[in-house]
């Protein structure tokens, strides 16, 4: 069985929408105003956004997008601080990896094993 399908509550659905389009190419789909916007993976993965006032997820809950290499996983860090994101750099933990919280008041790893 395979996850297909995850709903996160943001605050801005715009700005996640484009976070996630410029560094993780994904998709859009579908949109309904500044509601709601349906993603798309290359692996079939339908990551939906709702808006919300408020995001209050857990402190360790997070997405996580999986590189081929630590070049990769370097790669997006240099263009999100390019970009003037505020992200701490990769380090070795369960892989070579990082955090960032990402418009619209979620957390994502970017993580190479």
């Amino acid at each position: 069985m395979k996850l297909n399908h995850l709903n996160l509550t943001v605050t801005d659905v715009h700005a996640a929408r484009e976070f996630l389009e410029r560094y993780f190419d994904l998709k859009t789909k579908h949109t309904r105003g500044d509601s709601f916007a349906l993603l798309l993976d290359a692996d079939g993965l339908m990551l939906s956004l709702m808006k919300s006032r408020e995001v209050n997820y857990p402190k360790t809950f997070h997405i996580g997008f999986t590189q081929q290499s630590e070049e990769e996983v370097n790669k997006i860090y240099q263009r999100l601080i390019d970009d003037g994101f505020d992200v701490n750099p990769p380090q070795r933990s369960h892989g070579w990896t990082f955090y960032i919280k990402a418009p619209g008041g979620f957390t994502v790893e970017v993580l190479s094993s």
